[in-house]
């Protein structure tokens, strides 16, 4: 009597066919539930007390798929074990390539979203911390890029050649590049400026007449703080094609200053002028003399020059041991009476 129930036909199919795509769908749904609630949960809690990054991407792409994609799944392999009209069963053939891509997709952007956020926590918890966002900019053109293979593929497996629209794409391509070639050489170039790095934000650097400290490397332009206070905009493109002077990449300062005494100063004075100089350095801080020269005959004055290290790039603290510098050689050659020239003239008159 069951089995005459069971084999009772009803569009083509038996009610025993039914029953058991019902079972079948049933059954992969609860594994899958089970798959999604339970053990992704505990391949996470996993994930975390190890310290290899395979499990941490594997996780990642699993994050990605979501339910539907696991109903969808179980209805497709279900309907297997029953008849279905054609058009019905190419449906669910074309349904399942979209939702196999969608969720392929999204599971590698997943993975994508996990390096980049580890990239910007790497350089967020630096000491220096540098600026993330073409970190950010990388990762949405790669995104985008996956979702355009994504749509072709999708494209490709539903019949449709997509061999023009590629081209057309290509030629589309090549127009908006020629309209936007301006702003394209800038995006390329801000690439170019963070991988090589000739500089970062917070160096202090000079391009041609100007100078500043790097404030902020953006998309498009980096700005610049100047020594005179304003902001100065520099297209990106504009400072890769330009010579740079970066001077946060010193490892020292060398600084030559000149200074001139009079024209009575006696040879024993001006001998004595070295080892007053040699002494003064002995007890400067971040500062190594290199040399110590009569230099000339000046017009008006015997002329001296002074060659020294800063072990410091940070403009200010040249600037403050300088000025040390120059108090101690002012202190000093008061002392030993001797004096610095200024321009004078002297007129001989023959009688």
């Amino acid at each position: 009597m069951l089995n005459e129930i069971l084999q009772y036909s009803l569009w083509n199919n038996t009610l025993k066919n039914y029953f058991l795509f019902i079972f079948i769908f049933l059954g992969l749904l609860i594994i899958f539930k089970i798959f999604e609630k339970i053990i992704i949960k505990i391949f996470k809690k996993t994930a975390k007390k190890t310290k290899i990054e395979v499990d941490d991407i594997v996780i990642d792409f699993l994050s990605g798929i979501k339910f539907p994609f696991y109903i969808f799944i179980s209805l497709y392999i279900a309907s297997r074990y029953i008849l279905l009209p054609l058009i019905i069963n190419k449906i669910l053939y074309y349904i399942l390539i979209i939702i196999i891509v969608f969720y392929s997709a999204r599971g590698i952007i997943k993975i994508i979203d996990h390096f980049v956020n580890k990239e910007i926590i790497k350089r967020t918890t630096k000491d220096t911390i540098e600026n993330t966002s073409m970190i950010n900019v990388l990762g949405y053109i790669v995104k985008v890029a996956i979702w355009i293979i994504a749509l072709l593929m999708v494209l490709s497996n539903l019949g449709i050649e997509i061999t023009p629209l590629i081209a057309g794409l290509g030629v589309g391509g090549i127009a908006i590049a020629l309209a936007l070639q301006t702003i394209l050489g800038d995006l390329f170039s801000a690439f170019a400026i963070y991988f090589d790095k000739p500089f970062k934000e917070g160096d202090f650097i000079i391009i041609g007449k100007d100078m500043g400290v790097v404030k902020k490397i953006g998309i498009k332009t980096t700005r610049i703080q100047t020594l005179q206070g304003q902001e100065l905009v520099i297209s990106n493109s504009e400072l890769t094609n330009s010579r740079i002077n970066n001077y946060k990449k010193m490892d020292e300062r060398r600084i030559l200053f000149a200074f001139g005494v009079e024209y009575s100063t006696s040879l024993k004075k001006l001998k004595k002028i070295n080892n007053i100089i040699k002494d003064i350095f002995k007890n400067v801080k971040n500062a190594r003399l290199d040399r110590i020269h009569f230099k000339e005959f000046g017009d008006f004055s015997l002329n001296y020059e002074v060659v020294y290290y800063v072990k410091s790039p940070d403009y200010n603290t040249y600037m403050d041991i300088q000025q040390e510098i120059n108090f101690k050689i002012k202190e000093a050659f008061e002392k030993e009476k001797i004096n610095f020239a200024f321009p004078t003239q002297t007129i001989f008159l023959d009688k």
